[in-house]
């Protein structure tokens, strides 16, 4: 240890030029080196985990019994002479360790060469301090990775938070709660895939390259295939492969991946971002609506233990589903019915109440910019809101009792569109001619379009049976159990500059 984290004093190295620590810790490891000492060894036998060694020994005394071995990175020292003090943290939480010199003789002095964030491995017995901490008492301790950058100084840890972004791995090692958060999401993510299976769904692999990108209004990054010299997209949605398995023959698949589009960047977006969508054959959107109620408070019970939520200072009750028309809630929170009106009438609209926008406007994307300027946040508690005029999607089915609707529902949580549900087009004549207007949009400067998909017609030409189709966002699903406000704070690696 250096002289100042051997006497508590790790704030003062936080001042010093990183140049200069890391130089400190260099020479350490030429030194260690030089002793015959490999300071990042191939592996180590460990036995059991920080919690493991609490849960087990958790009525243990201040006589030392039994012998574990456990690692993990220094995350604490304390240097009081004869006798030094450690916390290592692993996955599971924090341990403290106790050297004594009287235990190790020489190798004690050892202990000058280490520093905190370095990973050792400690074996001994367990006994508890007489300020009743479980900790291990070292008999043989290991070096098994020199950390050469020191870790941002304890007691402030990483106070800018695009830092936090930008370098995650700091923020997992300083930030207990950013590890719980993704260890929860892994394991939501994980539900998700057991839910679906368990109800028959067989989860496919589709394309993330594709020569026509589709399934959704959004704009796609583009790349080039060097060996046909040609420029391919990354998926915008898992759409168009999924329901062509449908028409192959497969009646409930689903995929769980990452759709890539190239729009805003906020609290609620990121270019990259995980969904899952279903396909489910011989089904409505009704039937879709109830299977996504029910796998949410499956994941609710199962991860959260709970079913209400605070979300942005919020609360959330997960047990209460609604339903809604869009008509209803444009007249619930706008105060008036404009879901009929031209485009003419919605752009006055816009301009009189100054709401900002970009590039030319379809009438379902002014329809589109109210519903967010004025309904969008006063939906809390889960509802589903149904029943669409037609220009809202190309891909869903005409509503059957309302002219000029469609059977699409949107599922808001929280302020907050989390799913898109569809009585799904399997007419491939309509479907042709509703890609076609798509296409005519494009042509006319509508960025986000949809293409003409050809291979798509065709597959339905042979016939797709009925069916319904979800898409869910994982990550803003993750953002409202997990209680967070920033789609960043449950995606790993989210882009930042």
């Amino acid at each position: 240890m250096t002289e100042e984290k051997r006497t508590g004093k790790a704030e003062s190295e936080s001042r010093k030029p990183i140049e200069n620590l890391i130089e400190v810790r260099i020479k350490k490891l030429e030194k260690l080196r030089d002793m015959g000492i490999d300071p990042y060894p191939y592996k180590y036998e460990r036995d059991h985990y920080a919690e493991e060694v609490k849960s087990k020994f958790s009525n243990v005394g201040e006589e030392p019994e039994g012998n574990v071995s456990v690692a993990g990175r220094i995350i604490a020292f304390r240097d009081i002479g004869k006798i030094s003090f450690a916390h290592i943290q692993d996955q599971t939480g924090k341990l403290q360790i106790v050297f004594k010199k009287d235990e190790l003789g020489e190798r004690y002095k050892l202990l000058k060469l280490l520093d905190i964030g370095d990973i050792i491995g400690v074996k001994g017995p367990v006994f508890k301090t007489k300020r009743g901490e479980i900790s291990v008492l070292v008999k043989e301790f290991q070096l098994l990775t020199k950390s050469l950058r020191p870790l941002p100084e304890k007691y402030h840890g990483l106070k800018d938070v695009e830092l936090k972004y930008k370098k995650r791995y700091l923020d997992l090692i300083m930030n207990r709660e950013s590890l719980e958060t993704f260890l929860k999401r892994a394991v939501i993510v994980k539900k998700i895939r057991e839910f679906m299976d368990s109800k028959g769904f067989v989860e496919m692999e589709t394309p993330i390259l594709e020569k026509v990108y589709g399934g959704a209004a959004a704009r796609p990054f583009i790349t080039h295939l060097n060996y046909w010299d040609m420029d391919v997209f990354l998926r915008i949605a898992l759409e168009i492969p999924l329901k062509k398995l449908l028409v192959g023959g497969y009646d409930k698949v689903y995929q769980i991946g990452r759709v890539f589009r190239n729009e805003s960047i906020d609290s609620t977006h990121n270019p990259e971002f995980t969904m899952i969508e279903a396909y489910w054959a011989y089904t409505d959107y009704n039937d879709m609506m109830n299977l996504i109620e029910e796998m949410i408070k499956c994941i609710a019970k199962d991860v959260i233990k709970k079913d209400k939520v605070t979300f942005r200072d919020r609360k959330i009750d997960l047990t209460k589903f609604e339903k809604m028309t869009m008509r209803e809630a444009f007249e619930k929170f706008y105060g008036k019915d404009i879901i009929d009106k031209s485009l003419d009438e919605l752009k006055t609209i816009i301009e009189k109440e100054a709401i900002p926008y970009d590039g030319k406007l379809t009438r379902a994307d002014a329809l589109d910019l109210i519903w967010k300027h004025y309904v969008e946040d006063n939906l809390i508690n889960p509802v589903f809101i149904i029943d669409y005029p037609e220009e809202t999607s190309p891909l869903c089915k005409q509503h059957r009792s309302i002219p000029g609707f469609i059977e699409r529902s949107e599922l808001f949580i929280g302020g907050m569109e989390l799913a898109n549900i569809y009585s799904e087009l399997n007419d491939p004549i309509r479907q042709r001619k509703l890609l076609e207007e798509q296409a005519r949009e494009r042509e006319l400067g509508i960025e986000t379009a949809q293409p003409y998909d050809k291979d798509f017609v065709e597959a339905l030409e042979y016939g797709m049976p009925p069916a319904s189709g979800m898409g869910i966002g994982i990550d803003r699903l993750a953002m409202i159990l997990l209680e967070k406000d920033s789609i960043k704070d449950v995606i790993l690696f989210p882009f930042v500059k």
